[in-house]
């Protein structure tokens, strides 16, 4: 019989699943050169790089593409919890201090979207975060009535029964000037146009593909879980992430051979949001089992842990480093790496990151930007603290 992992106040379960998000995400987007689609023409390399490469694509994609995003999502909600709960023990409420923390993150989000062609989701979930602040006193049966509400694709399912098909979808033409100000223009002029052009496809994109929905539900199934201590290592949290690794395993399946009959359009998206969803479940559960199960995969685990710590500072220095390698304001690296290069990029971005944090956390506690954030989240009752002293 396995004897529950115990962890400590922090829950280290949650630190290496987000280090593990932001991580595919970084895998993600080294394929697709930090969205910059520039490639390597296929035409005179050999046939067996063409195929590994395609290999490659296919299986990060497969994997990480739409699942890393839902799981940062979901511990978004977590987090949220975790904060709050800690204030309800100081009796005081924190809803009105998150909406000031999300006030700070549309900085950071514009931050990150200065060198990110396309938009940044941190924006999105300044969009839909004070969702939590809303249902932050509701009881958790409405709670989830409205997350399964958001996550069924209500919007993908009125586009379909309206006639929408993918002709109808306009965030195509503003992709197109993105990769034209990224691969010609001057650097003032991709700066401003992400924060501009790149800012509203990335929004447009994800109301037209459901991610603004998911994002909704997750950050309450998110919530939820923190909520009901699902994080926590008990017997009963064991046999619940048992439950739902079985359970979305099942779902993955139908889900994927309907999405894979469909055209392209609605209600084609509405399944590969499910199959996408179902298989970011499986990822989840079988991440914690095995993290609670396997003191090997514990081990494994370790830089990833510290790497979830600075979540936010990984998450943008990423995006500075991919730009600096692929763009052409910098090593112009996209046009000459396929994806099997690509990949080791991105694995060579991420051991830096990962020596960075562990130098960091020799002297700190808290990532550089995490620590600024939280500046910023109390600013104003450290300044009223101040001035009641003074009195």
């Amino acid at each position: 019989m396995n004897t529950p992992h115990t962890s400590k106040t922090r829950l280290d379960v949650v630190d290496a699943l987000r280090g593990f998000a932001v991580f595919a995400i970084l895998l993600v987007h080294s394929q697709e050169h930090f969205m910059f689609f520039s490639f390597p023409d296929a035409v005179g390399r050999p046939d067996w790089l063409n195929l590994l490469d395609k290999n490659v694509h296919d299986v990060v994609f497969a994997l990480f593409a739409g699942k890393s995003y839902s799981i940062f999502a979901l511990l978004f909600g977590l987090t949220f919890y975790i904060q709050q709960h800690s204030q309800e023990k100081k009796g005081k409420d924190f809803g009105y201090r998150f909406l000031w923390r999300i006030f700070w993150l549309i900085g950071f989000a514009f931050l990150n979207a200065l060198v990110f062609p396309g938009g940044d989701v941190l924006l999105l979930y300044c969009i839909v975060a004070p969702l939590l602040f809303f249902v932050r006193k509701w009881k958790s049966s409405l709670v989830m009535a409205l997350a399964v509400l958001l996550l069924i694709q209500p919007i993908e399912w009125g586009f379909f029964l309206a006639g929408y098909t993918e002709t109808n979808l306009i965030n195509g033409p503003l992709w197109g000037e993105v990769y034209d100000y990224t691969a010609h223009g001057t650097l003032s002029e991709f700066l401003l146009g992400n924060l501009g052009v790149g800012q509203k496809a990335s929004l447009i994109w994800a109301v037209e593909n459901g991610r603004f929905l998911q994002t909704g539900g997750l950050f309450l199934l998110g919530y939820l879980a923190g909520r009901h201590r699902r994080f926590e290592d008990t017997e009963s949290n064991r046999n619940f992430w048992r439950n739902i690794l079985v359970i979305s395993a099942l779902l993955y399946v139908p889900f994927i051979t309907i999405n894979q009959s469909l055209e392209k359009s609605y209600p084609y998206l509405a399944f590969d949001m499910w199959t996408k969803l179902s298989l970011t479940f499986v990822i989840v559960a079988g991440f914690v089992l095995s993290y609670w199960n396997v003191a090997k995969f514990r081990s494994v685990c370790t830089p990833l842990r510290s790497y979830g710590r600075m979540s936010l500072t990984n998450y943008l220095s990423q995006s500075y480093l991919g730009a600096l390698l692929f763009f052409p304001f910098g090593l112009n690296l996209a046009p000459v790496c396929g994806m099997t290069v690509s990949l080791f990029i991105g694995f060579g971005i991420f051991f830096v990151q990962i020596i960075f944090c562990n130098l960091w956390f020799k002297h700190h506690t808290i990532g550089p930007l995490e620590g600024l954030w939280h500046r910023l989240t109390w600013l104003r009752s450290n300044q009223s603290s101040v001035v009641m002293a003074k009195r």
